[in-house]
């Protein structure tokens, strides 16, 4: 192997393997609405867990993904946390191991089966105001969950497994935009010429990820197309998933995936914002940056977080209060921005 960890990372990996050694049952959590940085972690961890005698068992407060099911080893390994059996597996387990977030809220109805548990995190996001405590590995310069972990993986020279070669590389593709976002860094490159070199098939996984779009999906992108908003200056843009046409058409929480990307790719568009309304009543917002706003302290301001180009927010307030309160954030965002710094071309 080539590639070589970065010396400011093994201090991070040192306190992870340290936790690992011992513990007979692991728990994985990772974000609600898992993405492909989290459930392809969750993936390759649980089939390397397995590989060496510990018992990994995925347990998330939103369901696993269907289109990333194809990831895991044995999707029985997949647990739902409302499911009686589940708390049982969670009191016998030994820790609980969070993958691509570091923050209690991040893994909802999670919290109450594994308050008891030792924690260790391995997450790529800025730190939140309520970060777990215990053993972590974090680093913001990292493109994703899944790369962190391929420095981890790599440190006990793997075993690398299809689930844990497949599962890094959809971790890194997912999060980089298929390299098309600014965390698209040399390192996240040579991570993935080593996952090829271990046998991931970079054009059929691609085609799985991207190339295999569901109907409903399509569709729903229709009707959200129709709620298309840009300001006058032409540097705000935002949609609203409607809850009506988002059941009418069948969609999946999965389905949202990319789909703030269709206003954040108008000429001119610096942020891109996109709502939605949760089963409660609360409106999700995802806010995607073309350039140097920074994307992450709009959403801190409004209770959520993330990263500089790609963050959201939960506010308890419906979509009719929170799409002014987050567009006058964002404007005010924008208008901060020196002539210099803002993009004149989409991807700048």
């Amino acid at each position: 192997m080539l590639y070589q960890t970065a010396e400011h990372r093994k201090k991070g990996i040192e306190a992870i393997l340290d936790v690992l050694d011992g513990p007979k049952s692991v728990i994985l959590a990772t974000h609600l609405n898992a993405d492909g940085d989290g459930a392809g972690s969750q993936a390759a961890v649980s089939s390397w867990l397995r590989s060496q005698g510990i018992e990994a068992w995925i347990v998330n407060p939103t369901p696993f993904p269907p289109s990333f099911a194809w990831l895991l080893e044995d999707e029985s390994w997949v647990l739902d946390p409302r499911d009686p059996d589940t708390a049982r597996v969670c009191d016998e387990a030994d820790l609980l191991q969070v993958l691509d977030t570091g923050e209690v809220p991040r893994i909802g109805r999670v919290n109450a089966l594994v308050k008891h548990l030792p924690k260790a995190v391995v997450d790529h996001h800025p730190l939140g105001d309520q970060p777990f405590e215990g053993p972590d590995f974090r680093d913001t310069t990292a493109a994703a969950a899944g790369e962190l972990l391929f420095d981890l993986i790599a440190a006990t020279d793997g075993p690398w497994t299809r689930s844990v070669v497949e599962g890094l590389y959809v971790a890194i593709l997912t999060d980089t935009g298929s390299f098309a976002f600014s965390n698209s860094s040399p390192t996240a490159f040579r991570v993935m010429a080593e996952l090829v070199e271990l046998g991931a098939n970079a054009e059929a996984i691609h085609r799985r990820c991207y190339g295999s779009i569901p109907e409903r999906k399509l569709r729903l992108v229709a009707r959200c197309l129709r709620t298309l908003e840009v300001d006058e200056e032409g540097t705000t843009a935002w949609m609203i998933v409607p809850p009506e046409d988002f059941e009418a058409v069948g969609a999946a929480l999965e389905d949202l995936e990319g789909l703030a990307d269709y206003p954040r790719s108008i000429e001119g568009v610096e942020v891109a914002i996109l709502f939605r309304t949760t089963d409660d009543g609360s409106t999700k917002i995802s806010f995607r940056s073309n350039g140097n706003v920074d994307v992450n302290a709009v959403a801190r301001s409004l209770g959520g977080g993330g990263h500089v180009r790609a963050a959201g927010a939960l506010i308890p307030k419906p979509v009719s209060q929170v799409v002014p309160e987050a567009v006058a954030a964002v404007r005010s965002a924008v208008a901060a921005l020196a002539p210099a710094e803002r993009v004149t071309s989409v991807g700048a």
